[in-house]
């Protein structure tokens, strides 16, 4: 680490050197100058050539001052998943359930007796319509109502009137003479048709029959997985190079420091990982288990019981009814019209009115419930054995456990170290402020420089090393990507 005074030593030499150089155009200075700051940042190792960006000095200005600086590598992290157990699947048999239950065989089938229950009547009285709904032309006497005379109705459809579409209600003076009815018998229904049945009862035979007492099934006998363990080396960090400070017997010219750098290989780093591997999977056989067999007696039913159905006629009721053959006759003037001359108004009101159709009851048998048959259930006879019932079959459920895995992060580098040609302060553009704004930045970022008297010292240049380190920034002096960093604003 350098010193206040190594810093003006290293740095003001070289800027004089490179000042003198552009002024005199002297290619023994500028290998000279090269020369310097190549000492003050410390020898170069050979390894370091291949990513080497400083064989050429940068277009500087005059007061400007360049270091060789060291521009970190750049690390991506790479997640892998790594199977530490592989997946195997699991057998696990469940053998034949059976049920004992108390089974009732059947020794004589089940039948039935037939019985007939004849028609059931019941008296019920039927409304007849005996006179039909009729709108009528009446006179209004009093309280009671008379047909109109049709010879009245024609008299006033001569004067224009059409009496179809006269509304019941309408009102004319009316002369009457009754209508002429004449009376008619009518069939009507007083008992209906109905059935007698007759009944022929069953026919059974005695046989043997044979059953099943315990129904055949089947029994899975398992024969378990084998596994054997195997170890895996995982890479967990590759082979990479870093700089690391080096030691070596370099002579000083003029006030270098002797620092050196150098390229170090460092070997990849390696984890072991046990895993478990299926080595013979679990399997299973299957075993047949036969039925059991019991004979007993069964009467069997050979001619089911049967029914005749007899039918039985309906009886019928003569009823008079009464149907009109001719209108009254009438003679009208409407009410409230002109009469015709010398004609004079009775003072009596005809109406068109609507007389309700007229019912008569008469007495009839209705059929309340048919003739039907009663069959008694005749149930059958059993015989009771204890049976082992099949509930369920043999089985076997087979589970998958997946794979086990390990997560490895490791990291890779995608851009190695290099070295490289960077602006820093130097005697023409460092002041005391400058050197004291640094050291109040970096006591303010959490770092120790030391008291912030403007003078660039030890723990000032540990301070600066280690801030840089922690951000991940190119180390090799006071850098303006440092300054950036810590906020402190450049001499003019």
């Amino acid at each position: 680490m350098l010193h206040l005074s190594d810093l003006s030593a290293a740095v003001s030499r070289p800027c004089r050197l490179l000042r003198e150089s552009l002024v005199a155009g002297s290619s023994f200075a500028i290998v000279s100058i090269v020369g310097a700051v190549l000492l003050a940042v410390g020898p170069t190792p050979v390894l370091a050539q291949q990513i080497d960006n400083t064989l050429t000095l940068p277009d500087a200005k005059p007061g400007e001052c360049y270091a060789k600086v060291i521009v970190p590598p750049k690390f991506a992290d790479r997640t892998e998943e790594v199977v530490t157990q592989e997946a195997v699947e699991r057998i696990e048999s469940t053998p034949a359930v059976f049920e004992t239950i108390q089974e009732r065989v059947v020794v004589r089938e089940s039948s039935s007796r037939i019985a007939s229950a004849p028609t059931v009547f019941e008296a019920s009285t039927e409304r007849v319509q005996v006179k039909a709904r009729e709108l009528n032309w009446t006179v209004a006497d009093g309280e009671q109502q008379r047909p109109a005379n049709p010879v009245d109705l024609e008299n006033i459809a001569t004067a224009g009137i059409d009496l179809d579409r006269v509304e019941p209600g309408s009102c004319f003076v009316e002369y009457w003479q009754p209508p002429v009815y004449r009376s008619e018998l009518q069939r009507v229904l007083s008992k209906e048709p109905s059935v007698r049945i007759e009944i022929a009862p069953a026919v059974y035979e005695t046989v043997d029959e044979r059953i099943v007492v315990k129904e055949a099934s089947q029994r899975i006998v398992n024969v378990p997985a084998i596994f054997r363990t195997e170890q895996e080396r995982v890479l967990v960090e590759p082979a990479r190079s870093v700089w690391r400070p080096g030691r070596g017997p370099v002579e000083r010219i003029d006030d270098t420091t002797g620092e050196i750098m150098c390229l170090v290989e460092l070997p990849a780093r390696y984890e072991t990982v046990s895993r478990t591997v299926l080595d013979t999977p679990a399997t299973s056989r299957m075993e047949e288990i036969p039925a059991e067999y019991e004979t007993y007696q069964v009467q069997r039913l050979v001619t089911p019981a049967s029914e005749r159905r007899v039918d039985v006629e309906a009886e019928y009721t003569n009823v008079e009814t009464r149907t009109r053959v001719s209108e009254a006759r009438f003679f009208w003037v409407a009410d409230g019209a002109d009469a015709a001359a010398g004609s004079k108004p009775t003072g009596e009101k005809v109406c068109l009115t609507e007389s309700p159709a007229e019912y008569t009851s008469v007495p009839t048998q209705i059929i309340a419930e048919q003739a039907t048959t009663t069959v008694t259930a005749v149930p059958a006879e059993y015989r009771t054995f204890s049976v082992q019932k099949l509930v369920a079959d043999a089985s076997e459920t087979r589970t998958v456990t997946p794979a086990v895995t390990e997560t490895i992060t490791s990291q890779i580098e995608i851009e190695p170290a290099r070295l490289e040609w960077r602006p820093v302060l130097c005697e023409t553009n460092m002041t005391q402020g400058i050197v004291t704004e640094i050291q109040e930045a970096l006591q303010r970022e959490g770092y120790d420089p030391g008291p912030a008297d403007g003078v660039v010292g030890k723990a000032t240049m540990d301070a600066i090393e280690a801030y840089q380190i922690d951000k991940n920034l190119n180390r090799g002096g006071i850098t303006y990507q440092t300054l950036t960093h810590l906020r402190v604003e450049e001499a003019s």
